[in-house]
């Protein structure tokens, strides 16, 4: 993904690379961000130290770990830098954090960087809100083999979609897992299936499930590209926007 984002970032008119991060003793560190992305060289390497970073740029896009994209939600309130958060696998005691990081600066959040996928979100919740508790509601996603969490990130907002549009909390009726004898399924409950193997970049199909029909939506990633080309276009959608934590609804402006 980062090679993604420095390719869609020199690509995008009105935008400029400032600079990449790894790791404290990553592989990468020193390297040239534009030459790791296939491109010609542009002299800016990458460092270990993200605060060279926030000091350089007006916008960060983080697409890293939980425990990494809460340090550098740190560092964007200190310095004002706008920050695009596509990390997945966030809590709700991290989306929280974002919150008040967010009083201090620009933070857009969200759990899939398509814009595709948001308007699967949308769709979803509008499709749940439209139909009763008679259709079951399953959500199915799979990735690739690499993938460290599960359900995916994607699933999850899926899934608070469709709650959302129903009225309920998602994890008062989450159906995460299921093995063995379960017994019939609960009325009004919000199914997860996790499938993970080969190079899969990213399919989630929401399943609803009614007396004598069945509708399905679905969105399958083929590039990574379209998380990057999503996260380009929040950044300078959040450049002059008031402090505050933003979703890619608010940048589609789909309410």
């Amino acid at each position: 993904m980062g090679r993604e984002l420095v390719r869609q970032v020199l690509e995008t008119e009105g935008v400029t690379l400032a600079g990449g991060t790894e790791k404290p003793g990553g592989a990468l560190v020193g390297e040239d961000v534009a030459a790791l992305a296939g491109v010609p060289p542009s002299g800016i390497l990458v460092t270990e130290d993200p605060t060279v970073l926030f000091d350089a740029a007006d916008a960060v896009i983080d697409f890293t770990t939980p425990a990494a994209t809460l340090l550098h939600a740190t560092m964007a309130a200190h310095t004002g830098t706008t920050l695009v958060v596509g990390t997945t696998g966030l809590d709700d005691a991290a989306l929280s954090q974002l919150g008040k990081m967010a009083r201090q600066t620009r933070i857009v959040q969200a759990p899939n960087m398509s814009v595709g996928v948001n308007l699967l979100f949308a769709l979803t919740r509008q499709v749940a809100a439209t139909l009763g508790i008679e259709y079951d509601i399953e959500i199915v996603e799979h990735h690739h083999r690499h993938k460290v969490d599960a359900p995916s990130g994607t699933a999850l907002g899926l899934g608070r979609a469709a709650a959302a549009g129903r009225g309920v909390d998602l994890d008062a009726v989450a159906d995460r897992a299921r093995d063995g004898h379960t017994g019939p399924r609960e009325d009004g409950h919000i199914g997860f299936a996790v499938l993970r193997g080969g190079d899969v970049v990213g399919d989630h199909t929401v399943v609803f499930a009614g007396p004598g029909e069945r509708i399905e939506l679905t969105h399958k990633a083929s590039d990574r590209v379209i998380y990057a080309r999503g996260a380009v276009r929040a950044a300078q959608w959040a450049a002059d926007k008031p402090n505050g934590l933003y979703s890619m609804a608010d940048v589609l402006g789909l309410g």
